[in-house]
């Protein structure tokens, strides 16, 4: 009779972990798909199951209830805008640090306007609509956007290079980023990248004038 070795069940158990965890990975992914075409309402366990392409009892079997499924959802969303966040820092910070002035402001305003026009904004502000009524989301969508909201203005503060012990940095550079998260709102209805870009303008020349000062 032929045993069984531990690296052998090791081994065996690795590939079924290494499955769960690709499983998990579209559930979560199918959800804020779903959330960013479909909205709270027509987010089901089952759409998100089908769209994963898993069986709902799959689904279930990974998160027992949709507040689960959208809690973790949450989490999700907020690791992955988080990581975009530090990605576009990563990739445009040793360029827009080689320059200075109107043309360093311009680069970080446009950049960090840009964070607000894709799909993971708009799943992001699906959650919001839905914690707004759904008290088992609200603390935590409440939690995480304050933790991507941190990141958010401690990146907008190096990309610009402003600083904050100047009167009144710190409160211009919230103010743009909650007239950039407007401008996200504002595209999700209509293509509104040509007032964008003279609202990017103009922001450049109000940040531009306060960081000279």
């Amino acid at each position: 009779m032929a045993t069984v070795s531990a690296s052998d069940t090791a081994q065996g158990r690795a590939p079924k972990q290494d499955r769960s965890r690709a499983t998990r990975q579209r559930l979560l992914e199918a959800a804020i798909a779903c959330l960013a075409e479909r909205g709270w309402a027509g987010s089901t366990v089952a759409v998100v199951a089908e769209r994963a392409g898993v069986s709902r009892g799959a689904a279930q079997h990974h998160f027992r209830t949709r507040e689960d499924l959208f809690t973790a959802a949450v989490e999700y969303v907020a690791e992955q805008r988080t990581a975009a966040l530090r990605a576009a820092l990563r990739d445009v910070r040793t360029p827009i640090h080689l320059i200075s002035g109107p043309a360093r402001t311009y680069g970080a305003v446009r950049e960090l306007v840009d964070l607000f026009t894709g799909p993971l904004f708009r799943a992001a502000l699906q959650l919001w609509v839905a914690a707004a009524n759904e008290e088992q989301l609200r603390e935590r969508v409440v939690e995480l956007e304050a933790r991507v909201g941190r990141e958010l203005h401690r990146m907008a503060v190096e990309l610009l290079g402003a600083d904050e012990r100047i009167p009144g940095v710190r409160e211009t550079v919230q103010g743009f980023l909650d007239m950039a998260r407007g401008l996200g709102l504002a595209n999700l209805l209509t293509d509104d990248s040509a007032r964008r870009e003279r609202v990017v303008n103009h922001w450049t020349d109000v940040l531009g004038e306060l960081l000279r000062r």
